[in-house]
């Protein structure tokens, strides 16, 4: 994974089920599975985006990405 862009790499993949379900998947392990409405609205986001809009609706999809807003260990004490 290169730093400026985790993303760059595509560690993300999904497989849609014949039941409706949404399995998605990080490094090759299921990290979430998406049911009714939500895998219908990601199924619709997903097919229609660019690889790199695919990985990043997959990233918010599972939470496991950077929102911007974290702070290091050595940030804590410069904002209080």
């Amino acid at each position: 994974m290169t730093r400026d862009d985790p993303l760059a790499d595509e560690p993300f993949s999904y497989r849609a089920t014949k039941s409706g379900l949404v399995q998605i998947s990080y490094c090759g392990k299921v990290v979430t599975t998406l049911s009714g409405a939500d895998a219908v609205r990601f199924l619709s986001k997903v097919e229609s985006a660019k690889p790199e809009g695919a990985q990043l609706a997959m990233a918010k999809a599972t939470g496991h990405f950077k929102h911007g807003t974290e702070r290091n260990s050595r940030d804590k004490g410069r904002l209080r």
